[in-house]
């Protein structure tokens, strides 16, 4: 039965992780294109960030050769990248063996998601087996390491989602930890943000887009419509 993972692969050199680090408000979710030879193109969604940012941060990006926005809707941005470096010059001085690397395209697996952060990616991947799994994970654990969040098999069943992007939901969290919320308020926004180690004003912004996110999803659509 096939195995539904979800990991860190903690690894600086990885590509966009520079472009993550730069804009630590947003979302940064990466698509490979691999049948473009040993420079695959990056297809990049970007959540709850600043275009003029995103966009200085792709500028600056050492691993980004040109970069082209496919569009935008509400808080979404959408772009397509031409990579600058090939997987040797991405990789080689963290890989041992890049050969390696390539068979794994080969393995019986599938990448459903890459979201890039500060230090690495964070994945979700569908396995057809342990053993196609177990090869992944050592490859990773061997060079760079690898953090195993949730491991089920196909069709266990899931808590229902709400819409909330891992940061997010991880800002609400350490709001509600710290006793933002608290009557009195027992933490600033500028704790929530030191504790986080963002800014205050990228914090106020994760937290009124998930309190909007969760009142769609849960208030809202029990409202009965305004009157004329």
């Amino acid at each position: 039965m096939a195995l539904v993972a979800e990991f860190d692969i903690p690894c600086e050199q990885l590509p966009l992780v520079s472009v993550a680090a730069a804009v630590p408000a947003a979302t940064v979710v990466l698509t490979l294109q691999f049948n473009h030879g040993n420079r695959p193109q990056f297809l990049i969604t970007v959540t709850d960030g600043s275009q003029p940012a995103v966009e200085t941060a792709l500028s600056e990006a050492v691993d980004v050769a040109a970069y082209t926005l496919i569009g935008e809707a509400g808080d979404t941005l959408r772009y397509k990248a031409e990579p600058a470096l090939s997987l040797a010059e991405q990789l080689g001085a963290q890989i041992d063996d890049l050969s390696e690397l390539e068979a794994l395209a080969t393995e019986d697996a599938i990448i459903d998601r890459i979201e890039v952060t500060d230090n690495g990616w964070t994945q979700t991947g569908w396995f057809a087996n342990r053993e196609a799994f177990t090869e992944f994970r050592t490859f990773w654990q061997q060079n760079t390491g690898f953090r195993l969040s949730r491991l089920t098999h196909e069709g266990e069943p899931e808590s229902p989602g709400n819409g909330l992007t891992d940061r997010q939901t991880e800002a609400l969290r350490t709001a509600y930890e710290l006793g933002y919320f608290d009557i009195p308020r027992g933490a600033s926004l500028e704790d929530v943000a030191t504790e986080l180690d963002i800014s205050a004003s990228s914090v106020s912004e994760r937290l009124r887009r998930a309190q909007t996110q969760l009142i769609e999803e849960t208030v809202a659509p029990m409202w009965p419509p305004l009157p004329n």
